[in-house]
């Protein structure tokens, strides 16, 4: 069974007045029909720019990317308007991604007048019926953004994401923006939605407490490239890359005393515009040596657990030494 989607060796670049600047370099998955794949990384790793990139918002420098078996790489623009019902994205900031002179109705019934094909009474019991799936009452329907709180407008987003039926929609961190008891109720919906549609997400976020939360494997970004790739449950029980470490240790845990040990990460981040090969982690790395300078590929350490790392097995025995000690 061949997987929903499928990037190989995706790139995108970006020309600078000081080189290029690598902001996706050769990052590879696979995403079954259903699932859903976490995408994670401090700010500026390349996590949104992939996300757009997968979707041609953006279009990649080199790679290949495959929907449902087919090779979407280069998509003509009669393809790319097809491919546009089957991938969608929900916007990181619910305010600025609504057009504030639309209200709900007219915002949600957009897509729907952009594909044709319907008469006007049928776009309009749609519109309804999607504002019913997200949670939007009724009397909301002539409302503009700007008279909503950011949660009915981030549902407004997700009705304009599921207008056209798609199987594939691009997260790109939708829970961000607002309130932590609201975050709830929408990645409730979210999760409702996956389940009695079969969609499937790339869900990009830097909330590493949501992120295990609703995703099934999560890939871990930094300065473009992927560092580790593990099932969800996987990589929290058993992280291996010093950067998921670090990630991981910054989670705030809700408990006193909180005996965690926080890993403080030190030195200079290293340049993304024409970086030099070798390990971007490895000037604020504990661990690195010599050998890091050299290219790094992900390995397969374990079944489904990936890592870019020439030192994890002496991290971990070094690790596994200090617990016995």
């Amino acid at each position: 069974m061949n997987p929903l989607l499928e990037v190989k060796n995706l790139k995108k670049y970006f020309k600078t007045g000081g080189g290029m600047l690598h902001a996706v370099d050769n990052v590879s998955f696979t995403l079954d029909e259903g699932k859903t794949l976490g995408v994670v990384g401090e700010s500026g790793c390349g996590k949104s720019t992939l996300g757009r990139t997968v979707l041609h918002l953006l279009e990649p420098t080199d790679g290949q990317i495959f929907f449902q078996g087919k090779d979407i790489t280069n998509p003509s623009r009669k393809e790319l308007r097809q491919l546009r019902e089957n991938m969608q994205i929900i916007f990181q900031d619910p305010f600025s991604s609504l057009d504030p002179r639309k209200t709900v109705s007219e915002a949600i019934m957009e897509p729907l007048i952009v594909r044709g094909g319907m008469s006007k009474a049928d776009m309009q019991a749609k519109t309804r019926e999607l504002m019913d799936t997200v949670g939007l009452a009724a009397r909301l329907e002539h409302s503009y953004p700007h008279e909503l709180d950011g949660g009915r407008r981030q549902r407004i987003g997700i009705a304009c994401a599921l207008a056209l039926e798609p199987k594939f929609i691009v997260c790109d961190e939708p829970v961000s923006a607002l309130d932590v008891s609201i975050q709830a109720q929408v990645i409730n919906l979210m999760l409702d939605l996956q389940e009695q549609r079969g969609l499937s997400y790339m869900f990009v976020t830097h909330d590493l407490s949501v992120v295990k939360y609703i995703s099934d494997d999560i890939l871990v970004m930094y300065l473009g490239q992927v560092v580790e790739k593990a099932p969800a449950d996987e990589l929290f029980s058993n992280t291996l890359h010093p950067y998921s470490k670090a990630l991981l240790s910054a989670i705030p845990v809700p408990k006193y005393p909180n005996n965690a040990q926080r890993i403080l990460l030190k030195g200079e981040i290293t340049s993304p515009i024409n970086p030099k090969p070798g390990c971007r982690f490895a000037a604020r790395c504990r661990y690195a040596t010599e050998a890091c300078s050299k290219p790094q590929t992900l390995v397969e350490c374990s079944p489904g657990h990936f890592i870019a790392c020439c030192r994890y097995k002496e991290i971990q025995e070094h690790k596994e030494d200090n617990e016995n000690a």
